[in-house]
């Protein structure tokens, strides 16, 4: 009942927020923190660290931007050719990770999500290589509602994140995640009990794969361009920061994750030039300039401090008042 009182207020945030903040910033913030929620399917409850997730988030991103503008098709097409895209990247390279396991199978994951990268400086034609894809339309919903509206691509991009992390909380809570989390806590003792646990990977892969291009095509559209950023690999590592700093293997985590990464991305050059005309030092100006910096400093403290992550050690804290 708490969870549920939780997600409502959430949702309720999230139908206000358009109204007093500015949608476009808040729609990249939902389409990274259904990234995040993605990237979480896999290493949260199934125990795969995956270091190539920005191979599907922009793999898709490229797919749907050439599918609106160069083939002209509808925006739910769009988004669909882009998902579909992102799943196959993600069945050929969950099929040759999954072979591996530990720092082995992230290996893997890291070098096959490098090519797609080099793939993407190549093909230029497709990519627009160093410049990115430029001028992608918004289109028609349904063929009928006009997209180009911040407010009303607001909505749309919010159900389509609703109803991804409603599949999500499906996908753990079923015979299927259970099953996951079998093989995270003990796969030899998952073997044993007759469950094929290469096939459950490669299904959890695929899924996560599929997710994280949903987000990668919803960014896509709402920026209106797609960069080689979203197949370099330090997007990978964006997402991981994400996950750990809101808490790894919880539902809301990476959600919290996302708000604070990408609130600092693009916020904290704000906040310096405010506290600088306030305190009159005018270090804090270059504060913009100091992003990787301090969310470096962020992960450092949630190693040290936060362990399970801000919503992990909430939870922590929350059952041990219960027992007592």
């Amino acid at each position: 009942m708490n969870k549920r009182i939780g997600y409502g207020l959430a949702l309720a945030v999230a139908l206000a927020a358009p109204f007093v903040g500015y949608p476009v910033f808040l729609m990249k913030l939902l389409c990274f923190a259904l990234f995040a929620c993605a990237f979480n399917l896999l290493i949260g409850f199934t125990g795969l660290l995956s270091f190539g997730h920005a191979a599907f988030f922009g793999t898709a991103g490229y797919v749907a931007g050439n599918a609106l503008k160069g083939w002209g098709v509808p925006f739910e097409l769009g988004l669909l050719v882009g998902v579909a895209a992102a799943a196959l990247t993600g069945l050929v390279m969950g099929a040759l990770a999954i072979r591996r396991s530990g720092i082995y199978f992230s290996m893997i994951t890291l070098a096959l999500a490098q090519m797609v990268y080099f793939g993407g400086l190549r093909f230029t034609n497709f990519t627009g290589g160093e410049d990115g894809l430029q001028g992608v339309p918004r289109g028609r919903l349904l063929g009928t509602v006009d997209l180009s509206n911040d407010l009303t691509l607001y909505f749309v991009v919010l159900v389509f994140a609703v109803a991804a992390f409603a599949l999500i909380v499906r996908t753990v809570h079923s015979p299927f995640g259970q099953v996951l989390k079998a093989i995270r806590e003990n796969e030899p003792r998952a073997i044993s009990l007759g469950y094929d646990v290469d096939r459950y990977k490669l299904m959890a892969f695929v899924l996560s794969a599929a997710l994280a291009g949903l987000a990668g095509a919803l960014k896509t559209v709402v920026l209106g361009f797609e960069t080689l950023t979203d197949l370099h690999w330090t997007m990978s590592g964006l997402v991981i920061l994400m996950t750990l700093v809101g808490g790894m293997g919880t539902l809301a985590g990476p959600l919290l994750g996302a708000l604070i990464i990408i609130a600092l991305e693009n916020k904290l050059g704000d906040f310096g030039t405010l506290v600088a005309s306030g305190t009159g030092i005018e270090w804090f100006n270059t504060l913009g300039e100091a992003v990787s910096m301090v969310t470096g400093l962020i992960f450092v403290a949630c190693v040290l401090l936060f362990r399970r992550g801000i919503i992990g050690e909430l939870v922590a804290a929350l059952g041990k008042k219960k027992s007592a």
